[in-house]
């Protein structure tokens, strides 16, 4: 079976690191790339064309919602997942809209992190 890849963009490397070691915990899923803004995200994209990504929301210099259209654009079949801080649901459906799959609200439990991952695989 093909490993599942996985890049994690969020600018918190604390965040980066707690969702690494959730998604790396099960067999076949491995993380091929980290970054801390929007920009990543798109380079990351680009390079490695991950089946999932994590991308937060709120980062410096370019935010997730703005960084979506160009992560589809460069890599159409990545599955995103928005991480988003509570009360943040307007940018959440943005996100959706421009073609995000799903989203977890930080602090996350492990559970509803491998449940995006889930949802987002049976598209």
């Amino acid at each position: 079976m093909r490993k599942l890849t996985f890049v994690v963009v969020d600018d918190a490397i604390f965040m980066r690191t707690l969702l690494k070691k959730m998604i790396e915990e099960y067999d076949g899923y491995t993380v091929v790339g980290e970054g801390s803004n929007g920009y990543d995200a798109i380079d990351l994209a680009k390079l490695h064309q991950p089946d999932i990504m994590t991308l937060d929301i709120t980062m410096p210099e370019l935010d997730g919602i703005k960084a979506v259209s160009d992560i589809l654009k460069f890599s159409p079949e990545t599955r995103i997942i928005m991480v988003s801080a509570m009360g943040q649901q307007s940018m959440v459906i943005e996100a959706i809209k421009l073609g995000a799959k799903d989203f977890v609200v930080k602090p996350f439990e492990k559970s509803r992190v491998m449940q995006a991952i889930k949802n987002v695989l049976v598209e």
